[in-house]
């Protein structure tokens, strides 16, 4: 076993919650900036600390009167937005627990979150979020109360509240502390039902205070801003919501559609997201270049990027590279940072594996991508990358107040801060995870001298061929995924004689593809999959992947389907995973022509 463990920077007293920071800045800061929320005309209106904390007790209140009771749950339907933070923040004023629910959930997925957790309240954000609530309100018995977000459900509640006094509504307020639940993640199921993870006030309080201080305290400094686009149903974004209004850092909501225009006007100073949105961007940029014939700029750009950031771990770049550097940044790279807003120097990553190439891709344009592992049983962090000690290709070391173990096994294990209560209503799986204090992530990886952690893959997931090699899938999934035109990939093999791939295509990409390379703009993904031309460039995608493993491991044999893998047909997560035993269900025909079977 190695283990390495970093101490708590911060302590959380016993009483603390997560209310006490809007409060606190509220009575002692009320001027100060905290959030900006987008206003019809596509700009951007300043939120103080004390209009904050006004609207936030305003919530409060309506939810008191509407009998919601400390400890009861309320549930968000939502996408990221303004409301959700006030929301949020109401529900723990209230004393309640908050139970968030991703936007693209179907009626059934509601059904069982909202049953399983007992909530009694739920804010639905649009018309169709409601429809889906009603279709199965029936089969929830104890849902007392729905509100519409769209339909005025805010200012609803909060005219319930008017009558509530203010002492009544600071005692509940003060009557949850650090073991008190605070919020109700549900995991994304990548493997049958979703669970309850019981995260505490003092999971959220400790753990972002200590990542704050500990881990990313070089690009929280006066006048830090940061837009949030990923959804607040996951635990990543939430604990970023948090560490804001802890740290005072201006936060602003946006989503995928509205994100580009969204950066452009709050131009934030550092960003979250997840290693799709990374590839997305890089792919987008290349796929320009091609289409405006400069290509081969782009690829020269790109290299010298890469080549700059590796020579930073190596002793700095030399003279020739510095030029060359320089000259990219006036011609690829300024354009690059001015898409995020111009201000980006820092970016976090969670939710999947990076990849080395694309870290020292975007360290080299000039926005360092600080790459950390966490799953929603440990309030996200476990470990990070932080400026002043970073090493691409691995997430990091432990954030202050963390242990990590790596058992006999190869699987990581954490204990700390950040380490959930337990499963909402499931005792036989809160004794499975938890060990002695550690969790068991199921994840396999290792921690180098200095501390840093690689993940190598899932326990669960490695596969073994028939000649009893252990094969683990991730490597050649993540490599695969980062060409441009490939939106996603399984690799297979378990039981088999050999490894095979199902590997899907990225439609964004073929658009572009399709004009260069004179393919009618009609071609369907069906028709380009068996094409010739693309068909090579796939080949040499696999080819470069299998480069990486040995010939034992290496994909022998694999089909490009002709539908991509989506959350509508069950074959994704909201957080965007791949749910393995799903897919190698639906396209079990594929996979046993694949092994002549």
């Amino acid at each position: 076993m190695r283990e390495f463990s970093v101490p708590a920077m911060v302590e959380v007293p016993d009483s603390a919650n997560l209310t006490d920071a809007p409060f606190t800045r509220a009575a002692e800061h009320p001027g100060a900036i905290v959030l900006r929320r987008r206003t019809a005309g596509g700009g951007w209106s300043a939120v103080t600390a004390a209009e904050f904390a006004a609207e936030v007790a305003g919530v409060a209140k309506g939810l008191i009167a509407a009998g919601i009771e400390a400890g009861d749950r309320v549930a968000l339907l939502s996408k990221t937005r303004y409301e959700w933070t006030v929301l949020d923040y109401a529900i723990w004023a209230a004393g309640a627990v908050a139970v968030p629910i991703y936007e693209t959930s179907s009626a059934e997925q509601i059904e069982w979150i909202v049953g399983d957790s007992g909530a009694r309240g739920l804010f639905a954000e649009t018309s169709d979020h409601l429809a889906a609530v009603d279709e199965v309100r029936a089969n929830l018995p104890e849902l007392a109360h729905v509100w519409g977000i769209d339909a005025g459900g805010v200012a609803e509640v909060t005219a319930l509240g008017k009558d509530v006094a203010d002492d009544a509504a600071e005692e509940r307020r003060r009557s949850r502390t650090a073991a008190d639940v605070a919020t109700l993640v549900y995991t994304s199921g990548t493997t049958g039902r979703p669970k309850g993870c019981e995260i505490t006030h003092g999971n959220l309080v400790a753990t972002s205070r200590n990542a704050i201080q500990g881990a990313i305290s070089e690009i929280v400094v006066d006048g830090s801003s940061t837009l949030l686009f990923l959804p607040l149903a996951h635990v990543f974004a939430r604990l970023i919501e948090v560490a804001t209004i802890e740290a005072g850092i201006v936060l602003g909501h946006s989503d995928i559609p509205s994100l580009l225009p969204d950066l452009a006007s709050f131009r934030p100073t550092f960003l979250l997201a997840v290693p799709r949105v990374f590839e997305k961007v890089y792919n987008g940029a290349e796929q320009k270049a091609a289409a405006d014939g400069k290509g081969k700029i782009f690829k020269a750009a790109a290299d010298t990027a890469i080549a700059y950031s590796r020579a930073l771990d190596e002793g700095g770049p030399a003279l020739g590279l510095k030029v060359k550097h320089k000259v990219f940044d006036v011609l690829v790279y300024g354009k690059l940072r001015a898409a995020v807003g111009g201000r980006v120097q820092y970016a976090v990553s969670g939710g999947a594996a990076l990849g080395e190439r694309l870290g020292h891709f975007f360290r080299g344009v000039g926005i360092t991508i600080l790459e950390g592992y966490g799953l929603t049983e440990t309030t996200a962090p476990a470990a990070v990358n932080r400026p002043s000690a970073i090493k691409i290709g691995t997430v990091g070391r432990p954030i202050p107040g963390v242990d990590v173990c790596i058992a006999e096994d190869g699987e990581v294990l954490v204990r700390g801060v950040n380490v959930l209560r337990g499963y909402w209503n499931n005792e036989t799986a809160t004794k499975e995870a938890l060990e002695d204090g550690w969790f068991h992530t199921g994840d396999l990886g290792a921690l180098d001298d200095d501390g840093f952690l690689k993940i190598t893959g899932r326990k669960k997931e490695i596969l073994v061929t028939a000649a009893g090699k252990n094969v683990a899938p991730a490597p050649l999934e993540d490599r695969l995924r980062a060409h441009p035109l490939i939106s996603q990939c399984l690799v297979v093999g378990d039981g088999r004689k050999f490894i095979s791939a199902l590997i899907t295509l990225d439609e964004e990409a073929l658009g572009p593809w399709k004009e260069r390379h004179g393919k009618p703009a009609a071609m369907t993904v069906d028709e380009l999959r068996t094409d010739p031309e693309l068909v090579a460039e796939i080949e040499e995608a696999v080819a470069g992947a299998n480069r990486s493993v040995s010939r034992a491991e290496a994909i022998k044999k694999y089909v490009v389907l002709g539908v991509d893998f989506t959350e509508e047909a069950g074959h994704m997560t909201p957080s965007l995973k791949v749910k393995r035993n799903v897919v190698m269900k639906d396209f079990a025909g594929e996979i046993d022509a694949l092994y002549g079977s």
